[in-house]
């Protein structure tokens, strides 16, 4: 926090105590003698007049106004010059001194004077649209970030950059001419469907020893450029395009139940990250043997499968209505619409237990609802037709079954023994018998 207060001062006063000749107590808390005086001995052996001039550029208060028109070249490499010379000096003064401390300082300020020669403060537009994304003018200047394009630090204290609000990719101002890869939510609204087969590996000959991305040459020796591999796609890409990022693989959960995260490239990172909640897994069909093994995927269809029968209850239902009782599963949209569709972020909470503990509370409520709070649902409820006997039943209860053909509700156990029809089935038959002419 000290050195951020002192850097935001300074970029605040453009000046430097250092050339004064004066004594400054605002750094390091005590007196640093003038600079002039320190020269001598901070610039002794072979150094010349020339190099304590190269030295001083950048820290005279009159270099930090901006001199009118623009700036030229030489302006440029004499602060490089008087870089060289700060960070050799640095590594023959003595460790943790204060000459050392000074110097470090004056180092800072002349690579920030330096960057903001290179990348003058210009009015740049707070929306910009390139190849699908909507890139935000970011305003925070504290975040350290790093640019998905050059891979470099972003300093937002003295550089511009913009954040897609698509997929959260970031570049400084500089760069984003530079940009080749398209927005990854275009391609989630276009094909909102995982690879589901486990690392589909093709090799590096079929890339042509190149990235898969940007097409730069690669190698698993590291020459010229390292070839890494994303665990998604089994594809390699080049340090530029493949971080070490991390993230579950669906393939692997889906075929495996495996939840350990793999090495993904950037492109597959942002990707899975704007998927996982998308209900795209249908897992009757792609794996059905899963809910012989996990105890826990039975337990949640049934849940679901009877919110979808407490559904019509809700949606004729005023009270129900009024409480928003379906929204509280406004989270997970699908399990109001249907049971077989699952999202891979339902698949990690049903394996770390979090689905289960809401999904019966959420529930509980629902059925306290239709069976004890509102008496307009109790009166949808059913009596058993078979044995006439019990208490009013529902088609969520877990001692009931349903008529596939009229949905009338019945004991489970009076349903299985009957011999006969549905009674229900059979008086309607009846009735439109006898509306039929003769």
């Amino acid at each position: 926090m000290e050195y951020d207060e002192r850097l935001a001062n300074f970029r605040q006063t453009r000046l430097n105590p250092f050339d004064r000749g004066e004594e400054e107590d605002g750094l390091h808390g005590g007196k640093t003698p003038p600079l002039r005086e320190s020269k001598p001995e901070l610039f002794s052996g072979t150094r010349t007049h020339s190099s304590d001039r190269t030295m001083d550029l950048g820290l005279a208060e009159d270099h930090f106004s901006r001199p009118m028109g623009s700036i030229v070249a030489s302006d440029i490499e004499q602060l490089k010059m008087a870089i060289e010379e700060c960070k050799k000096l640095i590594l023959e003064l003595p460790e943790h001194s204060e000459r050392q401390k000074d110097t470090v300082v004056k180092l800072i300020h002349l690579r920030l004077k330096l960057q903001e020669l290179k990348d003058p403060e210009e009015d740049e537009p707070n929306l910009r649209i390139l190849l699908e994304h909507r890139f935000s003018k970011e305003k925070s200047k504290s975040v350290k970030q790093t640019c998905d394009k050059c891979s470099t630090i972003i300093w937002g204290l003295i550089q511009t950059w913009y954040t897609c609000t698509g997929c959260y990719y970031r570049c400084h101002s500089k760069c984003m001419n530079l940009i080749t890869k398209p927005c990854v939510r275009s391609k989630v609204s276009h094909q909102s469907e995982y690879q589901l087969s486990i690392c589909p590996e093709i090799g590096l000959d079929r890339q042509d020893y190149r990235c898969a991305e940007c097409r730069t040459p690669i190698s698993l020796r590291g020459v010229p450029t390292e070839a890494r591999q994303c665990d998604y796609t089994g594809q390699y890409y080049c340090s530029t395009c493949h971080w070490n990022d991390t993230a579950m693989v669906p393939a692997r959960v889906i075929h495996n139940w495996e939840f350990e995260s793999r090495k993904v490239c950037r492109s597959s990172m942002r990707y899975l990250a704007l998927m996982i909640s998308r209900p795209v897994l249908k897992l009757k069909e792609i794996n059905p043997l899963l809910f012989n093994f996990v105890e826990e995927l039975v337990e949640i269809r049934k849940l679901r499968q009877d919110i979808l029968l407490m559904k019509p209850y809700f949606i004729t239902c005023k009270e129900a209505m009024e409480a928003r009782l379906l929204l509280q599963l406004q989270d997970r949209q699908h399990f109001v619409e249907n049971d077989d569709m699952y999202s891979l972020q339902d698949l990690i909470d049903i394996s770390s237990g979090r689905l289960s503990c809401s999904l019966t509370e959420i529930h509980t409520t629902f059925a306290k609802h239709i069976k004890l709070d509102c008496e307009r649902c109790q009166a949808k409820g059913f009596v058993c037709e078979l044995c006439k006997e019990g208490d009013i039943l529902f088609p969520f209860d877990s001692h009931t079954s349903v008529c596939h053909d009229c949905s009338a509700v019945f004991h489970r156990d009076c349903y299985y023994d009957n011999s006969t029809t549905c009674p229900r089935c059979a008086r309607m038959t009846d009735r439109k018998q006898d509306e039929e002419p003769a």
